[in-house]
């Protein structure tokens, strides 16, 4: 039943057979009748879904100095997804492309050091990239 726009809730004891009595000598149980009608069942769903939180999906993304001119990039997701095939670019100080290619299988890009400035962008797509400074990429 509705009453002023909300779901009604009704109780009622419910006297038990002599066979299901519990031997504590409680005899009465308590059964709740609940009645929502389809727009309060939509509405608490939607309330319930607007407090569910997004399912994570953070890039992740580093890159390491080898030592021997070369430079290795390691990506992926925060939910274990592959990084495999995202765009990766490599960038001088002036913000020009200097080499591109995408993380391979394993989730790794590995590219010859460029003299100079750098950065290296993960693009993943929309809100998904992640740009690192070449000063911040050590051995």
């Amino acid at each position: 039943m509705r009453s002023g726009g909300r779901a009604d809730l009704r109780m009622r004891i419910v006297s038990l057979p002599p066979s299901l009595q519990s031997p504590f000598g409680k005899d009465a149980i308590v059964k709740v009748r609940h009645e929502m009608t389809v727009g309060a069942v939509i509405a608490a769903a939607a309330i319930g879904f607007s407090f569910t939180p997004a399912l994570a999906h953070t890039p992740l993304f580093s890159c390491y100095d080898n030592g021997d001119g070369t430079v290795l990039c390691e990506g992926g997701f925060s939910d274990g997804a592959s990084a495999a095939n995202v765009p990766v670019k490599v960038r001088n100080g002036d913000g020009e492309t200097v080499s591109e290619g995408k993380m391979d299988e394993n989730s790794e890009f590995e590219f010859d050091k460029p003299d100079g400035a750098y950065s290296v962008l993960f693009d993943g797509g929309e809100g998904h990239q992640i740009e690192v400074p070449g000063d911040e990429i050590v051995e």
